[in-house]
Order: C-alpha cells, then sequence, then structure tokens
C-alpha cells in the first residue's frame, strides 16, 4: 500500500499550483510511494556503523603537476595589444563609475 495519498498529492500539486488530473494524481501517489518505501529500506541500512560516503568509487584528480614553464615577455604582448598603459591592457569602461 503506497504511503503517500492521492489526496496528499492533490494537495501539494494545489499548492504548488500545478493542474493535475485525477489520472495523474492516482499515477504519482503510487510513483511517490515507491520512492517513499526506497528512501525508508535506505534509511534502514544506513546504521551509525555505515560510514557515510558521497562517491561510490574513490575520486582522483586528473589535472597533471604544475610545472615551471617559459612564460610570454610582457613587451611583446603589449606590442600586440590594441591599447596598453603603463605595461597593462587598456579597455573600454563598461560601469558608470568613476
Amino acid at each position: 500500500m503506497s504511503t503517500i495519498s492521492s489526496q496528499e498529492v492533490a494537495r501539494v500539486a494545489g499548492l504548488a499550483r500545478i493542474a493535475l488530473t485525477d489520472e495523474e494524481i492516482e499515477r504519482f501517489a503510487g510513483e511517490l510511494g515507491v520512492v517513499a518505501e526506497s528512501v525508508a529500506k535506505v534509511s534502514e541500512v544506513a546504521t551509525p556503523d555505515v560510514p557515510a560516503t558521497s562517491h561510490p568509487i574513490p575520486l582522483t584528480n586528473v589535472m597533471r603537476a604544475d610545472e615551471i614553464g617559459e612564460t610570454l615577455d610582457r613587451d611583446e604582448v603589449m606590442a600586440c595589444a590594441p591599447a596598453s598603459q603603463d605595461g597593462q591592457f587598456v579597455v573600454p569602461q563598461i560601469l558608470e563609475e568613476d
């Protein structure tokens, strides 16, 4: 038997302003009942001696190690910029602030 009644589904749908047909209300009551029963089963198994996990498999870092390499010459970069001043790019102001 479902733990979620049709009346409860209709009430929540009304609060959410979702129009449901009688058939949809009955179907959702059954589906939500299955979900509630599944959560109850998990709650039975999840005892204090079972450690909490966020992932079923261990996560590993897939990024490469940082290595110092050649950098761009600032003067060369600034020479390619449309506008620069004091070693910085000059861009149009987009906010109306000083």
